[in-house]
């Protein structure tokens, strides 16, 4: 599908109707290549909307090694890496804060939410809904080999380094994760003042809220000695394979050879 085509006017939304065009597969943007209509029906992939804080109407891209499974949304201004995994149930929404970006093998299992702050209004940036990764402006950015386990929640603005895993119903909001991390269940990261920044390779224990950058700078090391150091390449050895073999039972390949279960 050419640019042009993703390409949706205000006229054309308000013409067709927008409620009615999702519930006929009218704007199952994707082909079936670029994993939209994954079952060849049922459309998960759609634009955002027009409204004062949204920017261009776009589908999301995704590399064609992600797999997003039938039951999970992406919309808008997003970003998937290669071989991926979006698991049933999840949501990754840019059709507020944008873009929302997912890098190569990371998960977003069941029921995880990726959302984000309107990051502009009116064509002016709203800085303070930004964070900065390499030097470039995101709603939410989520790095290499991230786990973000069943129903966590990123809520930009926000970024989870590389190698970090996200705890299931755990909650980051206004914070950077940094690299290598552990956000244990249930664990609430929320800078209430200002953007928190968690340093490389700590941990949040189970339960624990972290709302200032004091809070930030005092949680202990990941090392040797910490029971779930190890937990996330496990976490990511799996889901890897289950995007392979899932993209291969789409396209109606032979199933690929599988690996250990953590």
């Amino acid at each position: 599908m050419s640019e042009e085509e993703n390409k949706i006017s205000r006229r054309d939304w308000i013409k067709t109707g927008l409620l009615g065009g999702i519930a006929m597969g009218s704007y199952c943007l994707f082909t079936k290549d670029g994993h939209a209509a994954v079952d060849g029906k049922y459309c998960n992939g759609m634009t955002n909307v027009p409204a004062s804080f949204a920017g261009q109407i776009v589908s999301p891209k995704i590399d064609k090694t992600a797999y997003i499974h039938p039951l999970a949304s992406v919309i808008g201004a997003i970003q998937v890496g290669k071989r991926v995994m979006v698991s049933p149930a999840a949501s990754i929404r840019g059709d507020e804060g944008t873009p929302i970006v997912l890098d190569d093998d990371s998960n977003v299992q069941d029921g995880v939410v990726l959302h984000a702050l309107e990051t502009q209004e009116s064509g002016h940036p709203v800085e303070k809904n930004q964070v900065t990764i390499n030097g470039k402006k995101y709603a939410v950015f989520i790095g290499k080999r991230v786990s973000l386990a069943h129903q966590a929640q990123v809520h930009g603005p926000a970024a989870v380094g590389d190698d970090t895993f996200v705890g299931m119903q755990a909650l980051v909001f206004k914070a950077i994760v940094g690299k290598g991390c552990v956000i244990e269940p249930g664990a609430k990261v929320v800078g209430r003042t200002e953007i928190i920044t968690i340093p490389d390779k700590r941990y949040v224990k189970v339960g624990q809220i972290v709302t200032t950058q004091e809070d930030a700078d005092n949680l202990p090391k990941v090392d040797s000695s910490y029971p779930l150091a190890s937990l996330n390449k496990g976490v990511v050895h799996v889901n890897t394979q289950l995007a392979d073999g899932y993209n291969h039972v789409r396209l109606g390949a032979s199933k690929p050879e599988g690996g250990h279960h953590h």
